[in-house]
Formats: structure tokens, C-alpha cells, sequence
């Protein structure tokens, strides 16, 4: 689990550094690897604790696949904004808008992480028995949560 969470630390950062970089230097197929073998590693995590039913596995997985493109819109996001963060922060030219900006897009992601959930608990509530349910929001909010106590671990406050 803690290297599921490493990893996944250090994917929300990569897309954007990524990003600033010439496309002919961006390792982009090697990128690519390491989130699908993120992605496989929390699904193996994910089924070994859900102990699903055949019909409960078949509603239940493309539910999983879905929410997990969602969440990684809101990585993308999330590492745009560290990334940015980390420029100013190193170059020491974080204003006082700038950094108003910065929480702004913070907050807003929050914001679209928790629509996102609100968005697929119906659905999941459908197909799931209610304990099996809550133990896979719990799965979720516990990755979710070791991710980002890895990330606040590593960005530093405000100058």
C-alpha cells in the first residue's frame, strides 16, 4: 500500500512537469506505463479488499473504471497547480495574487474531487450491498488521504 501511495505521489506531479518540457524530451510512453501500472496496482488493492461477487464485480468495475478517469482529471489538475507552486516557489517570485490564484484552483479542485465522489455513490449504492459500499469509499479515502499527506509532506508553506 505505501508504495501505491509513493507512486501515486509522485504521478500528480509528473503530468505537468511533463508538460513544460519540448514534446521530442517528454518521456511520454514511459509515463504511460507507470500510470497504467498505478492504476493496475490500485485495482489489485482495491479487489483484494472487496471480496466481490461475479455480479457484483460485473457492475461494479466499470463504475471503478469511470471514477478512476475522473480522479485522474483532478490529478492532472493537482499537479498543475503543485507544479506552478514549486516554479514560483523556487524562483522566489510568489506574489501576493499569485498566491491567491493558486488557492483558488486548490479549493476548485477539492471542489470537483467531491463532486466527483457525490456523482458515483448513487450509482455504486446500486449495485453494491451497503457494507461492501462503504468499505470501498473507505478504500478510496484512504489512498486519497495517504496521497495527500505524501504531497503536503513535500511542499513546503508559503514563503
Amino acid at each position: 500500500m505505501r508504495f501505491l501511495v509513493l507512486i501515486a505521489a509522485a504521478m500528480l506531479a509528473a503530468p505537468a512537469i511533463a508538460q513544460s518540457k519540448p514534446a521530442a524530451a517528454q518521456p511520454a510512453d514511459n509515463m504511460q506505463i507507470l500510470r497504467e501500472k498505478l492504476q493496475a496496482d490500485k485495482k489489485l488493492v482495491v479487489a483484494a479488499n472487496m471480496d466481490l461477487t461475479e455480479a457484483e464485480a460485473k457492475a461494479f468495475w466499470p463504475i471503478y473504471d469511470e471514477y478512476q478517469k475522473g480522479l485522474q482529471k483532478i490529478n492532472d489538475r493537482l499537479a498543475t497547480v503543485i507544479t506552478a507552486y514549486a516554479k514560483e516557489y523556487n524562483a522566489r517570485s510568489l506574489t501576493d495574487e499569485r498566491a491567491k490564484k493558486l488557492m483558488e484552483e486548490a479549493v476548485a479542485i477539492e471542489d470537483a474531487e467531491a463532486q466527483l465522489k457525490r456523482s458515483i455513490m448513487p450509482r455504486l449504492a446500486k449495485v453494491l450491498p451497503g457494507r461492501k459500499y462503504a468499505r470501498y469509499m473507505q478504500l478510496e479515502n484512504k489512498i486519497r488521504i495517504l496521497v495527500k499527506y505524501e504531497i503536503a509532506a513535500e511542499v513546503p508553506l508559503a514563503p
